[in-house]
């Protein structure tokens, strides 16, 4: 990079709360038997698990809904609760803003005894949601920052923003879910901005 200077460069950190936010799906809603049958699908098709920093039985591919629309009924929910929270937690309003939240990536994941997640972040995505479509006892939570631990249950999503460092530690039972990561994007022409 021309004209950059690595020592000038300063990293500082602020401590901050960042928000987490839970929904609850009915047990037996269709948009979570849907998301199960595109991950079999996946399974079948796609049989490969995606390198990733998931230690799992099976991850699918980061643009699984690309692959099959049966995760879009899944998104389209939790992109309006992404919008609903944005307004109501942000008074932050997409539309009047001139933004669209669109998915950046989404795929599903089983993990079965022993399995774990390392910790990461989603970054740059905006916007990451983890939805639990079947767990059982004793399955591994999600631990988040290292303090906040949020126990999985069948039906259950958890929305956060894409920086916050998260975990998954080796869990003790099946757990199977769809992650699905938002960005925003600006609604007006990029002809005139400048791109880095």
């Amino acid at each position: 990079m021309d004209g950059f200077d690595v020592n000038r460069f300063t990293h500082l950190k602020v401590a901050d709360e960042l928000p987490i936010f839970g929904y609850n799906f009915d047990k037996n809603d269709p948009i979570l038997e849907l998301a199960k049958e595109a991950i079999k699908e996946l399974q079948i098709t796609h049989p490969d698990t995606t390198p990733s920093n998931l230690n799992s039985l099976y991850m699918s591919p980061w643009k699984s809904h690309r692959l099959t629309d049966k995760f879009n009924p899944l998104i389209n929910l939790m992109g309006q609760l992404i919008l609903k929270t944005s307004k109501d937690y942000f008074t932050t309003d997409f539309e009047s803003l001139n933004y669209t939240l669109a998915v950046s990536d989404c795929w599903g994941a089983i993990y079965e005894k022993s399995n774990y997640a390392a910790p990461h972040r989603h970054f740059p995505s905006d916007f990451a949601t983890v939805i639990y479509l079947d767990v059982d006892d004793n399955a591994a939570p999600i631990v988040f920052a290292n303090s906040l631990v949020v126990k999985p249950v069948s039906g259950t999503a958890v929305i956060f923003p894409g920086i916050l460092l998260h975990h998954v530690p080796a869990t003790e039972a099946r757990r199977v879910i769809v992650a699905i990561n938002f960005i925003k994007i600006p609604n007006f022409d990029f002809g005139s901005i400048n791109r880095i």
